[in-house]
């Protein structure tokens, strides 16, 4: 039988078929209407004739071929599971240096640093605005001797670091640099990733620092300089996950993300830095969400979208620069105080979606999380569920195994043509830095948000325990408690550090940091050079905003 026989008995058989479900909807109606979290409508059943026009070697191609639809290495897990990290930080730098070395005599097999947010927005832990604020939603880390205590006993040529840092990024990984040299390991041993996305801080968490076009800078000289002298260090992660958690649809994610990506790109290149000398250590994050074929699509779609702009955009010649290489976070804004035990069901099933859709690198948040940081049994927990979905469920033992199916074919291709729109958009504007700045994708993530919030109240969108399936009585858990003297031990560490250091040396070297930021000179060498001398975080970052300036974004009503 030819393709146009087989294709007109297809179609016979399928008006044969929607004769029976007809029949059946009149003695049992469907529920409700099915959509995807991106508003998608979604068709009963999905069969070949959504593959009418599908070629298998333009759209998925073997794992490890471009275009990456099904994986950046052409035996993936089966080769190496990805790197399991749990995002970890808390109080001082000795108590999560202790969670560090315990989570990787548990398993864990790659670190993840949490810090507080007066460190994120470039504060010293004595300054006025950090009161009430130190070691609670991380480390505190204020100068050299903070990241000399929280990388002791850690073997840094040996084990990834992953670090959530984006304004002070350069001081961060100067603070690192300096712990590796003192380690006496060379600088080409050392493993890990920079955040170091500042474009997202804008539209989605707020912990920025000086404007947009001035963060950009900063973020180009750590292309530049890593580079050079930390060849096998990302030197950033272009994220999607806290556009996510704003509120954003999965579509948005991606389409966002991918538009700050090209912004970071182009920067690099107006700086004159060439595309295959930087890209290659170019990375992402994502969100692990609830709906699970759609998560699952999303990566397979953005893995396409990311290899076709780099070649036919960007021109770039070298496989690495067109592979898309992503960490996974499960989803914190799914995670619910109510019937706090549910959460490790969901986490299982986000984490497996990230798993099916080709992560490089995974966290696991822990059941807890919603109500405080996670005790040490609950993040050990999530970790196992890592474990689990590597080891025992069967999962890793082929390659892309949903590749091939109408349903998860469709969805990528229809994830890839709506993302592609939003790009489209993004550069009609501009590029993402002016989006940014006239409120375009602010405004898209607040539409999606205020929308799911309402399906949740109206109960158009069940959230067990929530607005669904509650309970009475729920038994309290034991949640992780800060000691209140943290603030206070790590302010006076903080005296101790400025009266113990070459005064001079540290003037010098912020002199020296101000009048580089005047002008086109990497920045690099110069933080380094404070952070050396025992500057502090918040001295280093008010040198380059006395400069740089400071960003105060406007309320637009």
């Amino acid at each position: 039988m030819d393709y146009h026989e087989e294709k007109e008995r297809l179609i016979r058989e399928k008006k044969n078929w929607q004769e029976k479900v007809n029949k059946t909807l009149e003695k049992r109606p469907e529920r409700k209407e099915f959509k995807l979290d991106s508003d998608l409508e979604l068709k009963r059943v999905y069969d070949p004739l959504d593959m009418e026009n599908f070629n298998y070697l333009e759209q998925l191609h073997w794992p490890g071929e471009y275009p990456y639809t099904r994986g950046i290495q052409p035996t993936m897990y089966r080769g190496r599971l990805w790197t399991m990290r749990q995002y970890a930080g808390f109080g001082s730098a000795e108590e999560t240096n202790d969670r560090f070395r315990y989570l990787l005599e548990e398993g864990q097999t790659g670190l993840s640093v949490a810090f507080d947010l007066p460190t994120q927005i470039g504060y010293d832990s004595d300054h006025p605005l950090a009161r009430g604020e130190v070691g609670k939603v991380g480390v505190a880390i204020d100068s050299l001797a903070d990241m000399e205590i929280l990388m002791d006993k850690i073997p840094l040529d040996q084990v990834s670091t992953s670090m959530t840092i984006n304004a002070p990024a350069a001081v961060l990984l100067a603070m690192y640099m300096a712990v590796a040299e003192k380690q006496g390991i060379p600088m080409e041993k050392l493993n890990g990733t920079i955040q170091n996305d500042i474009l997202k801080e804008y539209v989605a968490r707020g912990t920025y620092i000086f404007p947009p076009r001035e963060s950009m800078r900063l973020v180009v000289d750590i292309f530049d300089y890593a580079g050079k002298n930390i060849p096998n260090w990302n030197t950033i992660s272009i994220s999607g996950y806290h556009i996510r958690e704003a509120g954003s649809t999965a579509i948005q994610e991606v389409a966002f993300t991918l538009s700050n990506a090209i912004a970071y790109v182009q920067a690099a290149l107006d700086a004159g830095l060439e595309i295959d000398h930087f890209a290659p250590r170019l990375s992402f994050f994502f969100n692990a969400h609830s709906n699970f074929f759609e998560e699952v699509a999303k990566y397979r779609a953005a893995r396409r979208i990311w290899a076709r702009i780099m070649k036919e955009r960007f021109g770039a010649q070298n496989p690495r620069s067109m592979m898309l290489r992503f960490h996974t976070q499960t989803a914190g804004s799914a995670l619910t105080a109510q019937q706090p035990d549910v959460n490790i069901v969901r986490v299982a099933f986000q984490a497996l979606s990230a798993v099916l859709g080709g992560t490089q690198s995974l966290h696991t948040n822990s059941r807890d999380e919603a109500l405080a940081l996670p005790t040490e049994h609950s993040v050990l927990l999530a970790l196992r569920t890592q474990q689990v979905i590597g080891h025992e469920i069967g999962v890793t033992d082929t390659v892309d195994p949903l590749g091939g199916s109408y349903f998860v074919e469709n969805m990528t291709d229809h994830i890839e043509e709506e993302v592609l729109k939003y790009i489209d958009r993004v550069d009609e504007i501009g590029g993402a830095v002016e989006a940014i700045e006239n409120g375009f994708i602010q405004q898209e993530i607040q539409s999606s948000a205020y929308r799911y919030q309402k399906e949740v109240e109206e109960q158009k969108r069940i959230v067990v325990g929530v607005n669904s399936f509650k309970t009475s009585g729920e038994q309290p858990i034991d949640l992780l408690k800060m000691d209140p003297a943290t603030s206070k031990r790590q302010v006076e560490r903080l005296k101790e550090v400025r009266l113990s250091r070459d005064q001079g040396q540290v003037a010098s070297a912020l002199h020296d940091l101000r009048k580089a930021a005047q002008s086109d000179e990497n920045l690099m060498p110069y933080i380094l050079s404070a952070v050396k001398a025992y500057a502090t975080l918040g001295e280093v970052c008010g040198a380059l905003r006395d400069v740089l300036g400071e960003y105060q974004q406007e309320v637009k009503l």
